[in-house]
């Protein structure tokens, strides 16, 4: 409620910011405003949720925690490759190719089935404003016209047989069923008549408020299965489409429903069980539609893995080796969604590619299903969220077809530009960034990463070279539960209570000193350098190893400690893109963000460092996990191949390295064994107020 100004504010910026065809039909820009405006409506409740509480996401929070936006021309690779190729496969002749915009370029398998349009079923079970569902009634409009059917009963069918959408939030699903309601009326004019046509979309609703007395009203051969859904769905509103379900659990809907419909209800209804009637039946339609299986599967699902305990006890039980994040689930779930020989497509998070989290997805996928195609974006491309973007279409059969994957991490500027190159690729196949080949490839390389990139030469490596957990140990180190209290820069306290020698843990117990060096990561440097910690370890970590939090719950993890103190080669879990490794002399504690690896021969770790902090050390860690976070299980599945001469030869040279880069650490105050400024070298000594080492 607010008096309208056209020459300032809200209406000003429609008017003047948004292009015309954002609001034109005809280009399919009514719905994708729909979209925009309802994302931005929510865009501060979810910027509350997500970036300020920081803890578990509320049950009643999920809807503005995870609605994001499909990009239109991500929906559009997304449909065109599983529904427009699904048809295509039994349909060799039709012209649909023409009208799939980002259709990739492969091979095109065909199936004897030549399916019927009518037959075809097509859901986004995470539909939020239906900008999936809405293009996927554009494409069966071109099947349905092609097939001979007029457009308005294209456009019934299309609402009645085809389309299928599930929403957690009611305000998205009402968007989403004014949007397919506004297509079905561009066709057909009697569309919005009531009882003409109606849309199957739903929105879960619990069913912890329909009581007992409701359901003993019901017939006796209904009940059971009628209690059973009533229970599964008791908490739906936060589960949505990962509803689990008993796979031999069968129910006879009809009866089902007709059991319901039957349940007495008197004038006054003082129980209120014309309400839960009517409930059960909405749900009794969503369960089914659960429980069917489709030719197509799209979404964009919720990207959310800071769980209320009721979600994780559920989903650690149901889907314990997927539940990593929400999205990883609906992965697992859609693929299993799907008919044989069916398309599921999606938009996550990329992480599920690379890191251990996900990687028994990864096993299930490469096993069990084809990863038809897939294109990797670059890593900020996608600014509406913090997490960096991959969309891709799995079909639901074994095969040793290869796949089609673009890699687009090098291509700044935004989704637009990202698009741009993914034409490119489709005008161009022979494009150095498009790649095809057989997922059974991930499974030479530990962990199985979705390293499409990786060629012959790399994967025999993979297959022949040791890995780097058996040629070093690979150790993450002390996590104290408070860093505010436990750690300090050196120059912070008193020099005299810093021991800078010790060798072993049994030293620091005959140590009068509080504080004992610890290698905490930090920036990206090679070779050498980053003593910048000192860590509280007096009475070998007393206070540390007993630290508890306000219930008593011990916070710190002295993880290792058979390895503190010793010499090692270190790196920084999170490497801003670029990986460094530095050789660290004896006397730190390793700390958990300063990954380390150890070895009793110091000419191995020397020869290790001089490999990995080669160009070749970048590109295969890159492969393996091109987050910014490099994990301990990235660091081991590394490839060595290793001869005497490399030993030897790579000893001289690193063992160089490491001493130009002490000396160029040692060379600035920040340093505690500077002694004077490079500056100065040249300066007469009796000219000289040396500044001594303040460890001797």
């Amino acid at each position: 409620m607010f008096t309208p100004n056209y020459h300032d504010g809200v209406i000003q910026h429609l008017i003047t910011d948004v292009s015309a065809d954002d609001f034109n039909v005809a280009v399919g820009g009514q719905v994708e405003i729909i979209g925009w405006l309802y994302q931005y409506y929510n865009t501060e409740p979810h910027d509350q949720v997500v970036n300020i509480t920081g803890g578990p996401v509320k049950k009643a929070d999920i809807p503005a925690a995870t609605q994001l936006f499909t990009t239109d021309w991500v929906v559009k690779y997304m449909v065109d490759n599983s529904l427009g190729k699904y048809w295509l496969e039994r349909h060799p002749n039709s012209n649909l190719k023409e009208h799939l915009a980002f259709l990739l370029p492969s091979n095109i398998e065909l199936v004897g089935d030549a399916e019927s349009v009518e037959d075809l079923k097509i859901i986004d079970n995470a539909m939020g404003s239906g900008h999936i569902l809405v293009y996927a009634f554009d494409v069966l409009m071109q099947i349905y016209s092609e097939e001979g059917y007029s457009s308005r009963d294209a456009a019934t069918l299309i609402l009645q047989q085809n389309l299928f959408g599930l929403e957690i939030d009611k305000r998205a699903y009402q968007l989403a069923y004014f949007a397919l309601m506004m297509k079905a009326r561009q066709y057909n004019r009697r569309a919005l008549r009531p009882g003409n046509v109606e849309p199957n979309v739903f929105v879960f609703e619990d069913t912890d408020d329909i009581s007992e007395e409701f359901m003993t009203q019901i017939p006796n051969e209904s009940r059971d299965q009628a209690a059973d859904i009533v229970e599964r769905f008791s908490n739906a509103r936060e589960l949505g489409s990962i509803i689990h379900f008993d796979s031999p659990e069968k129910y006879d809907f009809d009866e089902l429903r007709q059991n319901i419909k039957a349940v007495q209800v008197d004038d006054l209804d003082i129980f209120g069980f014309q309400a839960m009637q009517e409930k059960l039946l909405r749900v009794l339609k969503i369960a089914e539609v659960l429980r069917e299986h489709y030719n197509v599967v799209v979404t964009n699902p919720p990207y959310m893995n800071k769980m209320d305990p009721a979600l994780k006890k559920y989903v650690k039980k149901y889907y314990a080796d997927y539940s990593g994040d929400l999205f990883s689930i609906f992965i697992f779930n859609n693929s299993n969604l799907t008919k044989r020989g069916g398309y599921s497509a999606f938009m996550t998070p990329f992480v599920w590619m690379f890191i251990k989290t996900y990687e028994k997805l990864r096993k299930y996928l490469i096993e069990h299903k084809k990863i038809d195609s897939l294109i990797q974006m670059e890593y900020s491309a996608f600014e509406e969220a913090t997490v960096p973007i991959n969309t891709f279409v799995l079909k639901n059969v074994q095969t040793e077809e290869s796949g089609t994957y673009l890699k687009l991490s090098a291509f700044k500027g935004g989704m637009n530009v990202q698009r741009d190159r993914v034409l490119d690729a489709i005008a161009d196949p022979d494009i150095d960034y498009l790649y095809r080949t057989n997922q059974a490839n991930f499974a030479k390389i530990p962990g199985m990463p979705i390293a499409y990139w990786a060629s012959e030469n790399l994967l025999h490596d993979f297959v022949v070279g040791t890995s780097m957990d058996k040629v070093v140990d690979a150790k993450v180190g002390l996590q104290t539960g408070n860093n505010n209290l436990f750690l300090r820069l050196w120059f912070e306290v008193p020099l005299k209570n810093i021991d800078f020698h010790a060798k072993s843990i049994s030293n620091t117990i005959d140590s009068k000193a509080k504080w004992f060096p610890c290698n905490k990561g930090g920036s990206y440097r090679k070779w050498y350098g980053n003593y910048d910690y000192v860590v509280n370890w007096e009475n070998n970590g007393a206070e540390v190893r007993h630290f508890t939090d306000e219930k008593g719950k011990v916070r710190s993890r002295p993880q290792n400690t058979d390895y503190y103190f010793r010499e090692a080669i270190t790196w920084s879990d999170i490497t801003s893109g670029n990986f460094s490794l530095r050789y660290r002399s004896l006397g730190s504690i390793p700390d958990h963000k300063g990954m380390s690896a150890f070895s009793k021969n110091h000419n191995l770790l020397i020869m290790i460092l001089a490999l990995l902090n080669t160009p070749v050390g970048d590109y295969i860690f890159k492969m393996l996990n091109p987050t910014v976070s490099l994990e301990i299980g990235n660091f081991k599945s590394f490839p060595v191949l290793v001869d005497d001469r490399t030993e030897l030869q790579s000893d001289k040279l690193s063992g160089k390295q490491v001493t130009l880069s002490k000396d160029d650490w040692d060379s600035f105050e920040t340093s505690w064994d500077f002694t004077r400024h490079p500056l100065l070298t040249h300066i007469a000594d009796d000219n000289l107020s040396h500044c001594r080492s303040p460890v001797g």
